[in-house]
């Protein structure tokens, strides 16, 4: 079905229409004039303007893409491209100087015969001056000059000086004879005997030895990697070698590398060069999202989906910005909708899902996914921009690695997390377990960088807990398990981790009014044991915050927010008997998750401004009475 689809996708866009020939980056034009004279070497070499994501170096010049012609993909041997190709083959000279000379000579000579085969087969004027160059520099009468910032893979093309700008595989005398190799190549497969059905597009052929190759696929090789390979026997069946075991033709091999390579691409295009949406994310270091609809009714949705989980405002149209909001735009598209997640690995890509959907089923999925994470933000406003309207896909993953590095991510989470979100499925427990362990790890870290993986982090936790308990409702009613989670602080709700959350913030600040910032907070020395095992740590923790209390209360400035603190710890507390110490013994891993989450929310809290205190109590009047603190201070004015 993969392999289907994305010959569907190579037909919708019309990446197949001239099966013969392929875009790729020519980074060197070489002119030469009828009389095989060389007028100098052009670079191709643009600035990519198309962002990348997760890239901090700005963009470096890229070689820009040129019709040519389509050719397999080049083993250890050696075989000359068709009037294209590396330095070794067009000049025989080796860029960086490492390979022998007789080994450049045999390349050299590969490439002249190849070109003088269709100059006889052609007579054409353009292909006698590549020609007559060639046997110039193979004589001495000609010399090369490669440029100083040639790379060895870069690939040379010639254009003929009356031809202007045009490759010289685009005259037509060329096309047509490359068009006949081709053919030939190819064959009628039917009425032979090792003709069989093309598992892809059920036509009758030849099976192809190998597959294109797939760049660009994270952790795999620059020279590409086989989606389709059969290389040991434990993966072959029924005496079949090799890839008879998945019989496709050529067209159709070509067709699914082509639209997967298009997918990779950071900057698509159409054959006649028309900008292409790109419809891919890198999640992790070794690890891709591919998606596509090649029957879509409109394709703005997918155009701005990777920008739309990065929570690009300037990249999302406004109809698909109410998904940010929980809210589903009215789509009613049922056009089959796929995701592919890949990794390179061993010379070959790693299929790690796969996913057929619609559109619309996806446009609600999403929806629910930035509903589920949505949650108050602990990182404060940078200077020169506002917050993303959601925390990025990118934060979110970065918030499970240590420090936050990128190569770092796991991938195997990073692929469950899309998948998830995709699938409307419940995300794993393992997002769980793991946002916790780095909430543990980085919880003294007070650098933007480290607020911003904590809010990823109450971000996953709460995604995860509030659809694990949904699944254990029956029908609208819930079983009692435990409170689905708001985005903001609920004073209502009473899950052990999540009050005994917010008594530890309501600790943390009570501390800071009395000590300033001192070098390891209540916070930093007990985090770890207070979300585990609070019977051990919180009698203690009590005791410390009566100190705390009466100290600041000697202060004149900060009498007024401690009292406040006070009444918060002795309604916190006072639920579970601290007298008696019945904190629980130990919390299990959900209540450690509302642990996280009632910390996190508290401490947003306790430092909202006069307007967003007063906007909060409005939309909770019924929060106990110890969290009116604008009623309370407007009831002490009023006396």
């Amino acid at each position: 079905m993969i392999l289907q689809a994305l010959y569907e996708l190579a037909k919708a866009e019309g990446l197949m229409e001239d099966p013969d020939f392929e875009r790729k980056p020519v980074a060197w034009l070489v002119r030469v004039d009828k009389d095989g004279r060389q007028l100098g070497i052009q670079g191709t070499h643009e600035v990519q303007t198309e962002p990348v994501p997760g890239r901090k170096k700005p963009p470096k010049p890229v070689p820009k893409r040129f019709v040519v012609p389509r050719e397999s993909s080049r083993t250890s041997g050696d075989r000359a491209l068709f009037l294209f190709d590396k330095a070794e083959y067009v000049f025989g000279i080796d860029p960086v100087g490492e390979r022998p000379k007789d080994k450049l000579a045999l390349r050299f000579n590969l490439f002249r015969e190849g070109v003088k085969k269709c100059l006889d087969a052609t007579r054409d004027d353009g292909v006698k001056a590549v020609y007559e160059f060639l046997e110039q520099v193979a004589s001495g009468r000609q010399a090369v000059a490669l440029p100083k910032d040639c790379a060895p893979n870069d690939l040379f093309a010639f254009t003929y000086a009356p031809d202007q700008d045009r490759l010289v595989t685009q005259r037509q005398a060329v096309r047509k004879y490359w068009q006949s190799l081709r053919s030939s190549g190819a064959g009628d497969a039917a009425g032979k005997e090792d003709a069989v059905r093309c598992l892809v597009s059920g036509v009758l052929c030849t099976p192809v030895d190998k597959h294109p190759p797939v760049k660009r696929v994270p952790g795999g090789t620059t020279s590409g990697v086989a989606l389709v390979s059969f290389n040991s026997a434990a993966f072959e069946s029924y005496g079949w070698g090799g890839n008879e075991n998945a019989p496709i033709s050529r067209d159709a091999a070509e067709a699914c590398s082509t639209a997967l390579n298009r997918l990779l691409d950071f900057a698509p295009q159409t054959p006649d060069g028309r900008p292409l949406p790109r419809l891919h994310f890198v999640i992790s270091s070794d690890t891709v999202v591919c998606y596509w609809a090649p029957k879509a009714k409109s394709g703005d949705l997918l155009a701005c989906l990777g920008s739309l989980l990065e929570a690009d405002p300037t990249e999302v149209g406004e109809v698909y910005k109410s998904l940010w909001r929980g809210k589903a735009p009215a789509i009613k598209d049922p056009a089959a909708f796929y995701a592919l997640t890949l990794s390179g690995a061993q010379g070959r890509a790693v299929v790690r899902d796969w996913f057929e959907s619609t559109v619309a089923e996806v446009a609600d999925h999403l929806a629910q996914h930035f509903a589920d994470l949505a949650i108050v933000r602990n990182t404060p406003k940078p200077k020169d921009h506002d917050l993303p309207p959601h925390i990025p896909l990118r934060a979110l993953l970065r918030s499970l690695a240590p420090q936050g590095k990128d190569d770092a991510i796991p991938a195997p989470l990073a692929a469950d997390l899309v998948d998830a979100a995709l699938r409307g499925t419940p995300y794993p427990l393992s997002l769980l377990q793991r946002a916790i362990e780095r909430w543990r790890a980085e919880i003294g870290g007070t650098d933007w960088a480290d607020l911003e993986r904590r809010d990823g982090r109450a971000a996953l936790i709460k995604a995860v807990l509030n659809r694990q308990n949904r699944r254990k409702q029956v029908g609208s009613e819930p079983t009692g398990h435990y409170k689905e989670v708001r985005p903001d602080m609920d004073a209502t709700n009473t899950s052990p981790g999540y009050v005994l959350g917010r008594l530890m913030a309501v600790l943390e600040r009570t501390q800071q009014e009395a000590l300033g910032n001192p070098n390891a907070s209540v916070v930093d020395r007990f985090f770890s044991g207070a979300s585990a095992t609070p019977k051990a740590v919180f009698v203690r923790l009590l005791k410390n915050a009566r100190h705390h209390v009466r100290k600041a209360k000697d202060d004149p400035e900060g009498g007024g927010m401690v009292f406040l603190l006070d009444r918060l710890i002795d309604e916190l507390a006072d639920r579970f008997d601290p007298k008696h110490n019945g904190f629980p013994s130990h919390l299990d891993l959900e209540q450690q998750g509302l642990f996280v989450l009632g910390y996190h929310q508290m401490r947003k809290w306790l430092w909202m401004t006069r307007e967003e205190r007063a906007a909060w109590e409005q939309a909770n009047p019924g929060a106990p009475r110890a969290y009116l603190w604008a009623a309370a201070k407007q009831a002490t004015v009023t006396q």
